[in-house]
């Protein structure tokens, strides 16, 4: 093998053709048992470092792939000449590879000793008096710990507390480095009984980090690397440091002589304990000193770091993915997201504000800027608390920043009124007639400038998108000018982007305008036939795609007999392109036409399902966009195949090659928009889908542990779909067995039981308690069974209520609790709620009582003065859901839940009250005896309240509770007074569900033949003409109505006639088609 150098060096010639034949050389040479000690041989004596480097990368690949296959002398050979090597060696490339080869070595040697000689000489190096000895020991144990941490556990005592002697190495800067390196990859492995040893040198780290960051910026962000490695791995390790750490990575931050890189390095930190440790922060008052950071930095212009080709306008990563940010201003505006969205919005908002109010007058644009896009951030994580304290006031803020001279200023204030538009609807609907005027005049004004599309113009179109697509029938007035306005966009001569950005315009609106955008319904199908058609470039494709995302809109919203003549062909389109393109982005948005279709076709898709569901089984069984990252990325090993180095049999796993995967974000949300749209299909296509269903059901099931947890939602929620979608057809054919979809729950409900309390994600825990209440309320006491899940699903909500699930943990033992929480926690809670009602109906009032009285003090706890707004009306409403699922189960619980109502109906906040009448009317219904005596004090405050000023919805929550109360008992009310009071606030104007009770009342009173209907007669039949032709009753309701008028019609015809007389003919003629037409049911 004498001739191996000379190969390796005519690897290095730039010729190929002399690289080829070299290539083809290694390859036999690589058959050759002999080719190990000839490696190494090369590795210790060529003269030439680039050849060196070669022989140990190569020499790496092979231990790692055959140690076992390589025989006893081969092994000591290695053993003995590697470290010669390492201390031989001038080149840090060559050296850093050949330790590579011994840590790959230590991990088959170390569990049983079998390299006593290397432990040796670690403890001669490492303790040496020379640095650079010390130096070569540290390198080469931070080098093995990366491959071998797990087999170096039981010297881990030992190693701690060596490292912190070494973290305090004076004459070295590179020994502390190596042992910041080697406790990185250490921690991971970390036990309890290791943490005690590992806190106390969290300060020396910091210590040292702070000594390097004015000698080598690199190495201190490199050493920064173990921050992030105990944050995910053992936090634990951090709490006690917490100040500390803070308060040191805000110092790297804030100071503008340091790199970006090292700057983000320190905010990601920041932003990762923000997420895990909020009360931690809180209590150690560090949230202030954050946010005093943070804007600051916001507010920064870009400096030399940020790259010649700069563009000032082009702000577009100010609020983009984090992995994806390049600068700290871009960084810092995340980490205010993070805030936002995990600490209460009454610890964040106000101190936030003494930042943002100078900063909105300020002449520098870019404090102006910064100010909006912090209140652009805190629109999703903060929304309730803006909703009712600062929405106008933004709102004119913002305005005012889209005519601001500054076309920075435009953008953050276009941005955040996207923002506001997607997190704060519906009230921020009212202000249409404000806002859509200015977005219409930019639309003009950006797109008349040119047709290409730029940053000013897509933030724009993201405003006008956001607020339009949740306007409802509030966009018709508007509907005519913005549509000129965006099929102008489409025209021949503008940018591919302009288009596309236009087109999903049109599908936002046609969310908004639904039948209404029929007259545009031809020409937008027109072009988008065009746009299907056209492929090549990657702005083409992107415009497909979008054109299939809009044309899935226009079939949920056009109106079923519109679309039906083109459902067909969409489905053979889609299928086509499935056929012809593997882009994870056209798939993803095609198989979400094949969903939007199959809310119209239904049954008769079924034709295609066949063809349908293969593509999306394959998309969510598929390994692609998965890339794999290797420990040498310039491994020279790419010029052989992975057999030419692994012979024919005896391949170990080459885990150690690999350093960690990464999935491209298309091929991820492919995958959760295949399990969406799946789950979609099965519910609608009925029977259609039985010959998928299991496959489809275990293949999703495989999805649930995905390491994306948008994934995992796109899972749970096709699980549930699938159950409810089975359900359904049982019910439909009146099938009695129901066997199979047992089995099914009984995979299911297990699932989402175990993802609720054990996924770390909150986001997902959400999305499963939605699936698992959509197939409570669909399949009801089926789920009941001797499997005892009922125990098991209020065991779950019982443990989100109690802050005890995986991804409420905050892992602190002495941060105080707080009735304050961040709304995106509540979120949480909320959806926990939501299950109880739904439980309470699937098992019935009985048996869950004992239920309710585990949750009703957690419940109460929440109406607490000092709660939030949203907790106290989350408890209450929850509270009276519950009671109403229980009916007179309830009377055990009245005197508990009472006071507590008699209370809340004294809050300053409408909703608050609105939700405890809704409670007390359930209450006094379903009370009993031990509510009827305070019928009396009930209704005094219901009409104190009335006395007042008040919204729709607590006068519709009113007339509710008392129609209940009448319903219940009438003998404990002047119903002389209580009715003709009722009639004054009918018909109701925004709570529709109470026209249940309130219809109820009245149909049971005429029932009961009551004088009160007749002497009230004229009023009872003006309102019944002005609810019958509206679509807020149901039919039951309508039916009974119907029946009223046609009996006082046939009693008292003369008197029917005379009231009508007096009224508006259209109501009149609505009372008179009620009375002569047959009435349904």
């Amino acid at each position: 093998m004498a001739e191996l150098e000379e190969i390796l060096e005519k690897l290095l010639v730039p010729d190929n053709t002399v690289i080829r034949q070299a290539t083809s050389q290694l390859r036999e040479a690589f058959k050759n048992p002999a080719v190990v000690p000839a490696l190494i041989t090369v590795l210790g004596s060529s003269q030439n470092p680039q050849v060196r480097q070669y022989a140990a990368v190569l020499l790496r690949r092979r231990v790692v792939k055959q140690w076992t296959k390589l025989s006893p002398d081969v092994h000591a050979m290695l053993r003995e000449s590697l470290l010669q090597v390492l201390l031989q060696e001038s080149d840090s490339t060559v050296r850093n590879s050949a330790a590579q080869v011994v840590s790959v070595i230590a991990k088959h040697d170390l569990p049983a000793n079998q390299w006593p000689k290397l432990l040796v000489f670690l403890q001669q190096h490492i303790k040496s008096e020379q640095p650079q000895q010390r130096e070569m020991g540290m390198f080469l144990l931070s080098s093995i710990t990366e491959s071998a941490n797990e087999q170096l556990r039981p010297h881990f005592t030992s190693l701690l507390q060596l490292f912190s002697s070494t973290l305090e190495d004076q004459q070295s800067k590179l020994v502390p480095f190596y042992t910041i390196r080697a406790l990185t990859c250490l921690i991971e492995c970390i036990g309890t009984e290791e943490i005690p040893l590992v806190r106390p040198l969290i300060p020396k780290v910091v210590g040292y980090i702070n000594q390097i960051l004015a000698i080598d910026e690199d190495k201190a962000c490199d050493a920064m690397e173990i921050f992030d490695e105990l944050v995910e791995s053992e936090v634990s390790i951090v709490t006690p440091h917490l100040r500390t750490l803070v308060e040191f990575c805000l110092q790297i931050a804030s100071n503008s002589s340091y790199g970006n890189n090292l700057r983000i390095k320190a905010l990601h930190f920041v932003s990762w304990l923000a997420r895990i440790k909020p009360k931690a922060l809180v209590k150690n008052k560090l949230l202030l000193p954050t946010l005093s950071v943070v804007f600051p930095l916001m507010a920064s212009p870009p400096n030399e770091d940020d790259g010649e080709d700069f563009d000032d306008d082009d702000d577009d990563d100010e609020v983009g993915d984090e992995s994806e940010a390049s600068r700290p201003c871009a960084v810092a505006s995340q980490v205010l997201d993070v805030l936002a969205l995990h600490f209460p919005p009454e610890s964040v908002i106000p101190p936030l504000m003494q930042l943002v109010q100078p900063a909105l007058t300020s002449e520098d644009p870019y404090n102006r800027k910064a100010a909006l896009i912090a209140l652009a951030v805190l629109a999703e994580g903060c929304a309730d608390y803006i909703r009712n304290r600062y929405l106008e006031a933004a709102l004119q803020t913002i305005c005012r920043g889209l005519a601001d001279q500054n076309t920075l200023v435009q953008n953050a204030a276009l941005f955040a009124l996207g923002q506001y538009s997607e997190y704060l609807q519906p009230d921020i609907s009212k202000y249409s007639a404000d806002i859509l005027p200015l977005l219409f005049e930019r639309l003009v004004n950006t797109s008349a400038e040119s047709g290409q599309a730029s940053p000013s113009i897509s933030r724009t179109y993201y405003a006008l998108e956001t607020f339009c697509e949740n306007l409802g029938e509030g966009i018709l007035p508007y509907l005519p000018r913005l549509m000129e306005k965006l099929l102008v966009a489409l025209s021949p001569s503008t940018s591919m982007q302009m288009k596309e950005l236009a087109i999903s315009a049109i599908g936002a609106t046609a969310n908004a305008a639904k039948e209404a955008m029929l007259p545009y319904f031809p020409q937008i199908v027109e072009f988008i036939k065009e746009y299907l058609s056209d492929t090549g470039s990657i702005e083409r494709n992107i415009l497909r795609v979008q054109a299939i995302d809009t044309l899935g809109v226009l079939a949920r919203t056009i109106g079923a007999s519109n679309f039906m003549p083109l459902a067909d062909e969409c489905v053979q389109l889609g299928l086509r392109l499935l056929q012809e393109d593997r882009d994870p982005d056209l798939r993803r948005c095609t198989y979400g036409l094949f969903a939007s279709v199959s809310t119209i076709l239904k049954s008769s898709i079924g034709k295609y399902l066949k063809d349908i569901v293969k593509y999306m089984i394959e998309s969510l069984q598929s390994a692609e966009g998965i890339v794999t990252h290797y420990a040498t990325e310039d491994d020279p090993s790419f010029l052989l195949e992975d057999e030419d180095l692994e012979g024919d049999e005896g391949v170990e796993n080459d885990d150690d090659e690999v350093t960690g995967y990464s999935v491209e974000n298309a091929y991820l949300e492919e995958k959760e928009d295949t399990c969406n749209a799946l789950g979609e299909i099965s519910e609608n296509s009925g029977k259609e889908f039985l010959p998928y269903l299991d496959e489809s059901f275990q293949e999703v099931l495989k999805l649930i542990q995905f390491p994306h947890p948008g994934v995992r939602k796109g899972a749970v929620m096709a699980l549930g779909q699938f159950c409810n979608g089975y359900h359904s057809l049982l019910q439909e054919a009146g099938e009695e067995d129901k066997t199979a979809l047992q089995r099914m729950l009984g995979t299911a409900i297990p699932t989402f039981i175990a993802v609720t309390t054990k996924d770390k994600d909150r986001s997902v825990a959400m999305a499963t308690l939605q699936s698992l209440n959509e197939v409570l309320k669909a399949v009801k006491s089926l789920i009941i069974d001797e499997q005892g899940y009922h125990d098991a699903i209020a065991g779950a909500v019982r443990t989100v209520l109690m802050h005890k699930t995986a991804c409420q943990q905050e892992d602190d033992d002495d941060v105080e609790d707080s009735d304050q929480q961040a709304e995106f926690d509540a979120m949480l809670i909320e959806y926990a709620g939501d299950i109880l009602p739904s439980l309470a109906t699937a098992v019935g009032g009985q048996i869950f009582a004992p239920y309710f009285a585990g949750f009703l003090p957690l419940l109460l706890k929440k109406t607490r003065k000092s709660c939030p707004v949203s907790d106290k009306s989350f408890a209450i409403g929850t509270i009276s859901e519950v009671m109403l699922a229980m009916s007179h189960a309830i009377v055990p619980f009245v005197q508990h839940i009472f006071p507590v109502f008699m209370t809340s109906l004294k809050d300053e906040d409408d909703e608050v009250r609105s939700n405890t009448i809704y409670g007390l009317g359930i209450l006094a219904f379903y009370g009993g005896d031990l509510i009827t005596p305070q019928y009396p004090t009930i209704l005094e405050a219901l009409f104190v309240i009335l006395s007042q000023n008040q919204p729709p919805r607590v006068v519709d929550n009113i007339c509710g509770a008392v129609s209940r109360m009448i319903m219940a008992n009438r003998n404990f009310l002047p119903l002389e007074k209580v009715f003709p009071g009722l009639l004054q606030c009918l018909p109701l104007k925004e709570d529709f569900e109470e026209n249940d009770p309130v219809y109820s009342c009245i149909i049971e009173l005429f029932s009961d033949q009551h004088p009160l209907i007749r002497q009230y007669l004229p009023q009872l039949l003006a309102i019944f003409s002005q609810v019958l032709p509206s679509d807020t009753l149901q039919d039951g309701i309508r039916s009974g109505l119907v029946s009223v008028i046609q009996n006082i019609h046939q009693q008292s015809p003369q008197r029917f006639q005379n009231i009508l007389a007096e009224m508006p003919q259209e109501h009149a003629q609505v009372l008179m088609t009620a009375a002569t037409v047959q009435a349904p049911g």
